[in-house]
């Protein structure tokens, strides 16, 4: 439809409940989109007038209006507090996250099967995305004293990532191929197009002082 929002962010029923006790929030505790329009007063109210019929169109709930800036402040702090405050519903667990990225026409889908996943395993979690360009992360929160648990949101990880791969998307968004996700990057890219990566790498940093050891394999 053309409507340039600024931002739109995605926290699921877990996170808002936790950003709720975290931020004092009285939240619907239901999965939100949370978006953002700039412009002049008329086309921002132009611009939410379309995006409300979408939204109705498929079954969304209607809009809730922040228009001050002490309003728009509170929501987007308590997105930016989403991890934090999810930590503390586990006292003394650790988060295992990951984040992939996927065509926005897909994006459903990944996390529909994503969230079954985790919840057929057993594992609280929370999700939160910078759903704009398809880019979701999700948080498995387990206890670090349990090693089981560890392995099976590592499991649950791998199956997200290869999903995202599956469904023409790339195995990370924001979090970066680092040290976990080498064996992704060869997945997504071939190995043909890591070697050359290498080659850049080694081109541009013959001493393999930037960063050595992240993105490729030993």
């Amino acid at each position: 439809m053309g409507v340039p929002i600024a931002r739109c962010e995605l926290l699921d029923a877990h996170a808002i409940r936790a950003v709720n006790l975290h931020d004092k929030l009285g939240l619907r505790e239901a999965p939100m989109l949370l978006m953002e329009f700039h412009g002049s007063d008329a086309s921002v109210a132009e611009q939410a007038e379309t995006v409300q019929e979408i939204a109705r169109e498929f079954g969304g709930e209607d809009f809730e209006w922040a228009t001050t800036p002490e309003a728009r402040t509170k929501l987007w702090t308590a997105r930016h507090h989403a991890y934090l405050s999810a930590l503390q519903t586990k006292p003394g667990c650790r988060c295992v996250t990951t984040d992939t990225c996927v065509p926005i026409s897909r994006l459903a889908e990944s996390i529909n099967e994503s969230v079954r996943e985790v919840e057929e395993a057993g594992l609280p979690y929370f999700i939160v995305g910078h759903v704009g360009d398809g880019n979701f992360h999700l948080g498995y929160l387990i206890d670090p004293n349990v090693p089981a648990e560890r392995d099976t949101a590592e499991r649950l990880s791998a199956q997200m990532v290869q999903r995202a791969l599956r469904l023409e998307g790339t195995c990370t968004g924001e979090h970066g191929i680092g040290l976990h996700k080498q064996g992704f990057l060869v997945d997504e890219a071939g190995a043909g197009a890591v070697q050359l990566m290498r080659q850049l790498k080694a081109a541009l940093d013959p001493k393999n002082i930037m960063n050595p050891g992240k993105i490729f394999q030993a």
